[in-house]
C-alpha cells in the first residue's frame, strides 16, 4: 500500500469467507437448504463443465457463513480486513455491482430535494441514484479534450463556483478516475467540500487498484473522501458484479449506510462473489504493487510503440498531465485515438474482434479503450499492438490536429430526475423530440454516460449526435424502445 509497504499485517493473510466455504465443503454437509442444485447434483450438465468445487461453494446464508444483511461473522471479518487494506474505516461487500453501491451512498447522504454537485459525465447508475434519492443534481461540465473528444476530470474551481452559487448543496459527487483514465482534482475538491461541511462521494468504479501503487493517481480514501464505490471486479481481480463500498470520516453514519444498502442489496448473495472479494483483497494487499508495476510497464511499452511506431494512432500520456481536468492519469488505460485514420473507434473495435479475436473495453466515435490489468502478459499486449499496427497500415493517416471536436453542451434541467421519471409521459419519435423534457436516458454502453437524462430538455445537437452514433451501427440504450427510435417525454 502507498506509503507503507515494508510492514505487512499478518492478519491480512486470512480469507475468512474462503476459509468458511472450504470448511463447509470439508465437513461433507448434507444440504436441505437452497440453492436447489444441492452442490451441483441438480445441474449435472453444467457441473461437468464447471466442476464440483464451484457448485460446492455456491451456498446461501447460514450461521457459519454469516449474513450479508447483518454481518457479524466471517463476512464482517472480511470487510474489516478490506477496510484496512483500502485505508477506509468501513467496507461493505456488494454483490449487486457498483451500481448498488453508488445508489446506496447517494440515498444515505441525500434526502429528497437536496442539491448535490455532480459532473455531467457521470455513469447511468448515478442518474438512477438521483431518481431513487429524489436529490437535485447541480451539473458542472468538466473540461473537454477537443482532440480526443472526451470529457476530462472534475476541477476544483468548478466545484468552488458551484458551491458559491448553491451554498445549500448537501454533497459533492465526483469520479476517480474517469472511464478514460483521467483523474479529477480530488484532494482539492475534498478540501473545498469539507470547508463547507459536506461530504465527497466518489464513483471509483475504475479505481479499485489505485491504492496499491505510488505511480497511480491517489485513491479516494487516501485523500479523505467520505465514500467511494469501487469496482473490485474491474481492476483488482474479483468476479464480475462484485464490488466494495468504502466509508470514512464523520459525515456519513456507517449504520445508516448499511441500513440504506439493505433496501436494495439482495438477501441471497452469491458466496462465489463474496469469496472472490475476500481473495482479491488478500492478493492485492501482498502482491498488488509488484503486479501493478509490471502492468504499468506493459501499458507504457504499448503506449510508446503505438505513439512512435504506428502512424495514424495516438495514445495520451504524460503530455496531458497538468492540463485542466487532468492533474494525473491512470497509465493502465490505453485510450487509442483513431481519428487520423479516417475511421471511427466503433469500426476499429469491430475489426479487432472479428479479425484478431481481441476485445477492447469500449469504443466511441474517435477512440478505442484497451485496459491493461494485472491479468495481462507481454504476449497479450504485444498481440494488441501488432493488431493495431496491421489495422493502421490499411489507411493513409491525415493531419487532424486543427479539427477540434465539439461535444453537445449540457442540456438544461427542467424537472428533478425523480419527478420526470414518475411523470405522465408519452412516447414520440426521437427526431421530433427537440425541446421536449425527457423521462428516460439515452446513452451508448459502454461507457454508460447519459447523453440525456430524465428531467432534461432534449436539444437538436443531442439528437444529431445520437443519429451519428446510430449510423455506426452502435446500440443506444436507456430508452424503453429497444431501437431508440422513440423516446418518452413529459406530456
Amino acid at each position: 500500500m502507498k506509503g507503507d509497504r515494508t510492514v505487512k499485517n499478518r492478519a491480512q493473510r486470512r480469507m475468512p469467507i474462503v476459509e468458511a466455504l472450504l470448511e463447509y465443503q470439508r465437513q461433507k454437509t448434507i444440504s436441505f437448504h437452497v440453492p436447489g442444485h444441492k452442490h451441483g447434483a441438480g445441474l449435472p450438465n453444467l457441473t461437468r463443465i464447471w466442476g464440483k468445487t464451484i457448485f460446492g461453494h455456491d451456498l446461501t446464508i447460514m450461521p457459519d457463513l454469516d449474513s450479508i444483511y447483518k454481518p457479524h461473522g466471517v463476512i464482517a471479518e472480511a470487510q474489516r480486513l478490506a477496510a484496512e487494506a483500502f485505508k477506509a474505516e468501513h467496507a461493505f461487500f456488494m454483490v449487486n455491482g457498483t451500481t448498488s453501491a453508488i445508489q446506496g451512498m447517494l440515498m444515505a447522504a441525500l434526502d429528497p430535494g437536496d442539491k448535490v454537485i455532480v459532473p455531467r459525465n457521470v455513469h447511468k447508475s448515478i442518474v438512477s441514484g438521483l431518481i431513487l434519492s429524489g436529490a437535485e443534481p447541480i451539473y458542472v461540465q468538466p473540461p473537454i479534450d477537443d482532440y480526443l473528444g472526451v470529457v476530462r476530470g472534475m476541477t476544483a474551481d468548478s466545484v468552488r463556483q458551484a458551491l458559491r452559487q448553491y451554498p445549500e448543496a448537501k454533497a459533492v459527487f465526483t469520479i476517480n478516475t474517469t472511464y478514460y483514465g483521467m483523474s479529477p482534482e480530488l484532494e482539492a475538491i475534498v478540501e473545498i467540500a469539507h470547508d463547507h461541511g459536506i461530504p465527497v462521494l466518489v464513483d471509483e468504479a475504475h479505481g479499485a487498484h489505485l491504492a496499491f501503487h505510488p505511480l497511480l493517481p491517489p485513491a479516494a480514501m487516501e485523500v479523505g473522501a467520505d465514500a467511494a464505490a469501487s469496482s473490485t471486479h474491474k481492476l483488482a481481480g474479483s468476479l464480475t458484479q462484485s464490488s466494495m463500498l468504502f466509508i470514512r470520516g464523520p459525515h456519513l453514519d456507517p449504520l445508516e449506510v448499511k441500513s440504506t444498502l439493505n433496501l436494495t442489496q439482495t438477501t441471497s448473495p452469491s458466496y462465489l462473489l463474496l469469496a472472490s472479494l475476500d481473495a482479491a483483497r488478500q492478493h492485492m494487499y501482498f502482491h498488488g504493487e509488484e503486479l501493478l508495476t509490471e502492468t504499468i510497464n506493459l501499458a507504457n511499452w504499448a503506449r510508446h510503440e503505438i505513439n512512435w511506431n504506428i502512424p495514424g494512432l495516438y495514445v495520451y500520456g504524460n503530455d496531458l498531465v497538468g492540463m485542466p481536468g487532468c492533474p494525473a492519469y491512470d497509465p493502465t488505460k490505453l485510450v487509442i485515438s483513431v481519428r487520423a485514420l479516417g475511421i471511427s473507434g466503433f469500426e476499429v473495435e469491430r475489426i479487432l474482434r472479428q479479425g484478431f479475436h481481441i476485445q477492447v473495453d469500449l469504443s466511441d466515435l474517435y477512440n478505442v479503450l484497451a485496459v491493461v490489468t494485472i491479468g495481462d502478459t507481454k504476449e497479450t499486449v504485444r498481440a494488441l499492438v501488432e493488431a493495431l499496427r496491421q489495422i493502421a497500415s490499411r489507411f493513409k493517416p491525415r493531419d487532424v490536429r486543427e479539427e477540434k471536436i465539439e461535444l453537445p453542451p449540457i442540456p438544461s434541467l427542467a424537472y428533478l430526475p425523480r419527478e420526470a421519471y414518475y411523470s405522465d409521459t408519452r412516447r414520440i419519435p426521437l427526431v421530433q423530440a427537440a425541446g421536449r423534457i425527457v423521462a428516460e436516458m439515452l446513452m451508448a454502453y459502454p461507457p454508460g454516460i447519459p447523453l440525456i437524462a430524465p428531467g432534461e430538455i432534449l436539444t437538436q445537437d443531442i439528437i444529431d449526435y445520437v443519429l451519428s452514433i446510430k449510423e455506426q451501427d452502435v446500440q443506444i440504450y436507456g430508452t424503453e424502445d429497444p431501437t431508440a427510435e422513440f423516446i418518452r417525454v413529459i406530456r
